[in-house]
């Protein structure tokens, strides 16, 4: 029965290997036979102070025995140059049962993102060795786990073993591709999946021309897509651009005519403020004019005048002070009249001493308070 639940896992690289053999159909077929993967390889395996060097396939061809000397130098020369198949070979170096130690382990599922960090850090529970003593590769198997688990097998080498032999192979001339162990030998089709016990620092420094090639068709197909995907809303953007910037543009001249206004408007408003403060009250010569007219030529006179604020204050002597009272109220310039001091009479004189308080009106304002 079909199970919905479970978790479908992508294998990328699987994807982009079958990515890969089908771009190779775009490559002419002279360049396809120059960059092509299909190399001879090479079993390298040491037999006592010797490596023996066995072609691999379906049957195992012998290729020689080499001394781990500068004799075996001189032979691998010899080799190179009476066999063309090495020169494009791959070598691989496959340790003995002696060499290394292969196990399988269950782990959590949680590990399976970061297995060689999981391994490393509990190695010396798994093994009887540390992390600087060995070096170790983890392959993913496929065989069924218990709920939570996956079942991982471990291969490692002490570093000793495996340092004598890349420096052996090396001065012999010969590059290793990478070391695996022969109770977990990594299959030969697939070796862009091939676990490796060599580290990084020790890798082949191999031909990557096909892989380039490759790599160059396969961006060169992204770069195409992403071209009729984004071109049009590239230029869709550059277009929005050019009128956003067009519209900025409009829109500081609008914020500089709205400034422009605005001090338009605060002028006008301090000049409609002036004239209301001007026609609140009558001009002073108007009002000047109103008060030698009301005051008779008889022998009141004025010792001291002050116009404030719409106010006026007037200090003086009179023979009648209260009559001023009356004449200023029948004004229409003058309101509210009142002494605002006793009246006080001079004995020199005779007169009486006032000091009187009066408000300026507007004669709208006279007028509507007559009416009233």
């Amino acid at each position: 029965m079909l199970n919905l639940n479970s978790t479908i896992e992508l294998d990328f690289k699987k994807f982009f290997r079958w990515w890969r053999k089908e771009l190779a159909f775009l490559v002419p077929e002279k360049l396809r036979a120059l960059i092509s993967d299909k190399h001879d390889t090479v079993i390298i395996r040491t037999q006592g102070n010797q490596f023996e060097l066995t072609y691999a396939g379906e049957a195992q061809e012998p290729l020689a025995v080499l001394s781990r000397n500068e004799e075996g130098a001189a032979q691998f020369s010899e080799l190179l140059a009476t066999d063309e198949r090495l020169a494009k070979a791959h070598f691989i170096v496959r340790l003995h049962r002696a060499e290394g130690i292969c196990r399988e382990l269950a782990l959590p599922a949680a590990a399976k993102e970061n297995l060689a960090q999981v391994v490393a850090y509990e190695l010396a529970r798994f093994t009887p060795f540390k992390p600087e003593q060995v070096y170790f590769a983890v392959k993913l198997l496929d065989t069924a786990a218990e709920p939570g688990l996956i079942q991982v097998l471990l291969i490692l080498t002490p570093r000793e073993v495996l340092d004598g032999l890349y420096a052996d192979l090396t001065a012999l001339g010969i590059a290793p591709l990478f070391a695996d162990y022969e109770d977990a030998e990594n299959d030969l089709e697939q070796l862009d999946a091939a676990y490796d016990l060599f580290p990084e620092w020790l890798g082949a420094n191999t031909s990557k021309t096909s892989h380039l090639i490759y790599a160059a068709l396969a961006g060169g197909v992204i770069l195409l897509l992403a071209a009729v995907l984004f071109l049009p809303v590239l230029f869709e953007y550059q277009t929005v651009t050019l009128l956003q910037e067009k519209i900025d543009a409009i829109e500081k001249d609008a914020k500089k005519i709205k400034g422009m206004q605005a001090e338009i408007d605060a002028v006008i408003a301090e000049t409609e403020d002036l004239i209301k403060a001007k026609n609140a009250s009558p001009p002073v010569i108007e009002m000047l004019n109103t008060l030698s007219a009301l005051i008779k030529d008889d022998t009141t006179w004025l010792t001291y005048l002050q116009f404030a604020d719409g106010h006026l204050q007037i200090q003086g002597e009179s023979p009648s002070a209260s009559g001023l009272i009356a004449v200023l109220e029948d004004s229409e310039t003058f309101a509210n009249a009142k002494f605002v001091s006793p009246v006080t009479q001079d004995t020199t004189t005779g007169f009486e001493r006032f000091q009187i308080t009066a408000d300026i009106v507007k004669a709208e304002q006279s007028g509507e308070q007559r009416k009233e």
